[in-house]
This record gives C-alpha cells, structure tokens and sequence, in this order.
C-alpha cells in the first residue's frame, strides 16, 4: 500500500419541546402547582450539568466494517453499503439500527494517530497524546470529573462499567490525584459490601463517619493533602453509592432489556443509561473482543449487531429524555484495522485512517467529516490526530482549551495538545 501524499432530519408527531411543556405541565398539577412549576422545571432541564458518554470499543473495531465501507474494492471485504438517513452517507450493513439514526451522529473519518499496539494506543488515545512535560496526563475520564466536576447527583463523577472486576481505578487520574480516578463497576456490579452491615445502625455510622473526619484532619494538618484527600474521597462516594443503591439493585423493565440486547455489552449500556439519568458526569463503558487478527469478518458479524442494537437504542433514549442536548456521546477504539486483509482472513492494527462517531451536545449532526481514498488505506482529506479531538471534545463541553489549563502543584498545564485544534466542522 503506498501511502497518499496528504496523511434529512428524523420527524416525530410531538417534539421533545412540546413533550416536555405537556409532561411537565400534568406533572405541575398532579402537585398543584399549576403553571407556576413547569418553566421553571423546564429551565432547570435545560441548564443541566453536561455529561459524557465514552463508549470503549477495546481492541480495534474495523472502519471498514462500520463508518467507512469501502464496497466492491480490492479491501472492502463481504459487507454491503447501506444508506442513511442522511442522503449521501452510507454506512456498513452491520449498522442498520445506526443507519437511521445518521440524522443525530457526527462521524470522523480522518483520524490518522500514531501507534499501532494496544499498550502504547490505548494510553495514547485516552490521554490524548499531550506533548511529554515529565508528567503522566489523566485519561479523558479524570479530565472530564477534574474539569466538570461531579454535578448535583452526589455520584461520582468518573463511573466506568466494564466486564471483569470493579474497584477504583486511581491510575486514570495522573498528575491530578487519586480523588479523580474512575470507579469501575465490574459486571455493572455495584463495590462489594455496599449495603451497611446489620449490626450497625444509622446513628453508629454517622458518629463513626465524623470520627474519621477528624482523625483525617489532623493527619492532613502537617502532610501533603492529596493522598488523604482520596482516602477521604472514596469514604464519601461509597456513602453516596449506599444513598442510592436503587441504582443497582433495581429491576431493569424488560422492554429496555429487549431494546438494548440481554447481551453483555447491552446490559452495560442500560446501567450506563441509567447512572446518566442519576447525574454522574463522565460514564465509559467498555466492550472487549474487537482485536480480529483472524477471522475479522465473522468476528464483526457477530460483535456489530451488539453494538448497534445498543448505541441506537442509548441514542433514542437520551433524545427522547431531553439528555441529549447536554450528553456528549463518543464511540471509539485505540485505532482502526488494516485495509489489507492478513493470511488468516484477519486485519491486523492500523492507526492510518480509522473513524469514530459521536452524538450529542455541541456538536452538529448528521455529518461525516473527512474521507479516506477510494479502498481506505490513507486519509485523503485533512488528517486528524487524539489531539483535535480533544480540543473538539472540550469546546463541545462548554471548556475552552486554549484559555483552561490545569494547576500541577502550581505548573501550569495545558489540557490538550498545544499543537491541535478543535475541528470546526463537528461543532455547532
């Protein structure tokens, strides 16, 4: 492969607008508050704290078998184009539930990054690859909780659901400390022993909980806060986590579990739903299993429909709750897959020209920006590097990152790589 030289809208029967002003309005007089609640509730609505939704596709999803097809070419593979609600842009046949949803997604098709193992990428790419200053920069998870902070839900601000096992996750944070690292729900599982012990009363845990207060104040008093202010940070947020285990101890409705997929990514998709819904600011969710070094056309035949069941289904409900004006949605690998097909049907890593998609608050829809050549194996347009998303990341947030930076212990930091930009193109 020789490389180039150059690295219509879905209508409802109500809108979400006029829903909100009905729903609020019988709500008001179900309390008796008639007129007077609904626009103040519906203001309060609309000035919500804003959210992140990061969907981690771990291994490397093939962008030619989602965003980018490349049908009929030499590596386009077995998978038809199909349209979308967007005339003119055609997505894989993987995703027809995403297909007709177009109309609310933003997708990138000119990522070109750097490197091509997970170890290195996956860092790399949730860091967002920051010029090296001597520090270990925090994943965006951490940037997000640090930056936002976590909101009026008492929640934590960085819950990550993943297979596997839970616990809290300081490595995320870097340089910011311990306190901004992620929560990981292992399972979906809430921490162990969340539930106070029957022996021990309410009063006796108040009392126990200022006790520690104290003894955490004195030892702060003469050392450097950061360690004690974890230690104290995970005792809150687990008495917050007790305050409202409704979160995971409750029964999903099985509509949603059909609409989602009783599949594991599916059933973390709805948790993810669900704690959005509760207010916590940054929420990742991983699927594992994208790395189809073998057998790559099988393996996306059975992994796509997964996504694409739940991607469509979280993208219809945040719309249809309001969240998605104030919810920024992020679906994305470390890196994209190799045109070039391997001797054992497999595509191996290739950081080059890979895609992701997006949805939601500050960014304009139903676009697909930048495009690879006709069999996909170099971008063709303006590349974009971890870097420009970033900057695009955090204006669609509300943060401006070239005026925003961070204090490590009194070093100035900049929060995305001095060297990119936002693209202009994505943002509204």
């Amino acid at each position: 492969m020789a490389k180039h030289a150059r690295c219509v809208p879905w209508e409802h029967a109500m809108s979400r607008r006029r829903w909100l002003g009905t729903t609020l309005g019988a709500a008001a007089g179900a309390y008796g508050l008639g007129g007077l609640w609904q626009p103040a509730l519906a203001e309060q609505l609309q000035s919500r704290q804003r959210q992140v939704l990061f969907i981690w596709i771990d291994g490397g999803m093939s962008q030619l078998e989602s965003w980018d097809p490349k049908p009929g070419t030499r590596f386009g593979g077995p998978f038809r184009a199909i349209p979308t609600s967007v005339p003119g842009i055609h997505v894989s046949e993987l995703l027809p539930r995403s297909a007709r949803l177009m109309d609310r997604l933003a997708i990138v098709r000119s990522l070109c990054t750097q490197d091509n193992s997970h170890s290195a990428g996956v860092a790399r790419i949730q860091r967002g690859d920051p010029k090296n200053r001597g520090v270990t920069y925090p994943y965006f998870g951490s940037a997000v909780a640090k930056l936002l902070g976590a909101g009026q839900s008492g929640l934590p601000p960085y819950l990550w659901i993943k297979p596997g096992g839970g616990g809290f996750k300081y490595e995320d944070a870097g340089f910011l400390g311990a306190k901004y690292g992620a929560l990981a729900l292992g399972d979906g599982q809430p921490p162990e022993n969340l539930l106070r012990h029957e022996s021990l009363s309410a009063d006796d845990d108040a009392a126990r909980q200022a006790l520690r207060r104290r003894a955490n104040q004195r030892y702060a008093a003469r050392r450097r806060p950061e360690v004690n202010d974890a230690h104290g940070y995970v005792f809150e947020m687990a008495a917050a986590l007790m305050e409202q285990q409704e979160l995971f101890t409750g029964q999903d409705d099985p509509r949603d579990v059909q609409r989602y997929g009783s599949h594991e990514f599916g059933r973390h998709m709805l948790k993810a739903r669900k704690v959005l819904e509760a207010g916590v600011t940054f929420v990742k969710v991983n699927s594992y299993g994208w790395d189809t070094h073998g057998d790559n056309f099988n393996g996306h035949a059975r992994l796509m429909p997964k996504f694409d069941q739940a991607f469509a289904a979280m993208i219809e409900d945040l719309e249809e709750r309001g969240m998605l004006d104030h919810v920024l949605v992020i679906a994305m690998s470390e890196f994209g897959r190799t045109p070039r097909i391997n001797g054992h049907v497999g595509r191996d890593h290739w950081p080059e020209a890979w895609s992701l998609a997006m949805a939601g608050c500050g960014l304009h829809k139903g676009l697909a920006v930048g495009q690879t050549n006709d069999e996909g194996t170099f971008v063709d347009t303006q590349p974009y590097d971890i870097g420009h998303m970033f900057h695009t990341w955090f204006k669609a947030l509300g943060i401006d990152p070239q005026r925003t930076q961070y204090d490590n212990a009194g070093q100035p930091l900049p929060i995305a790589h001095d060297d990119c930009h936002a693209v202009a193109e994505l943002l509204a």
